[in-house]
């Protein structure tokens, strides 16, 4: 049974967007996945039987119904983590100042075009991720990209952590 990597938008432990991870955990259970584990704000891994789309459409349909409005759920598997990860370009950015963007589809090959970077951001597209870098980091940045409203992001660590996370699931066949 295929493992999935759910990758939420907008979910945090505390404030807007408010989800504790056990109720996460308790609302992909109650879709029929199984070894459901959730690390750190907004990411949960567990196994379906069902196409990815399915699963997507679900997740995103069960917590729209617990939080007032869908926050947006981006499915990826683990061989698609795996390769986000190897081919993330920047080889010399610190993997914490290298955000993979997560969108729900393929954006249109100009999507960088629109891109104002003041403090020298990087970014590349590689279908349905955009990849930056943020050399000073992404807090203070006044980067300005439309193309990554309707993502989620995870720096290039997280998305390490949860292809290796992953990785043990599926090795426990």
């Amino acid at each position: 049974m295929p493992v999935y990597i759910a990758l939420l938008r907008a979910v945090n432990v505390g404030g807007t967007g408010s989800l504790p991870m056990a109720e996460l955990k308790a609302i992909c259970e109650g879709l029929g996945f199984t070894d459901v584990k959730t690390y750190q704000s907004g990411n949960v891994l567990f196994r379906s039987d069902e196409a990815e789309k399915t699963v997507e459409e679900k997740l995103d349909e069960a917590l729209g119904q617990k939080m007032g409005k869908r926050p947006g759920v981006m499915v990826r598997s683990r061989k698609e983590l795996d390769a986000i990860a190897a081919n993330a370009p920047f080889p010399d950015a610190k993997p914490n100042f290298l955000l993979v963007y997560f969108l729900p589809e393929k954006p249109p090959a100009d999507a960088l075009d629109k891109m104002v970077a003041p403090d020298g951001e990087e970014a590349k597209l590689t279908g349905r991720e955009i990849y930056v870098h943020y050399p000073n980091g992404s807090g203070r940045s006044k980067l300005k990209l439309p193309a990554l409203k309707p993502g989620t992001s995870r720096n290039l660590n997280t998305v390490r952590k949860l292809a290796d996370m992953a990785a043990d699931m599926e090795n426990t066949d």
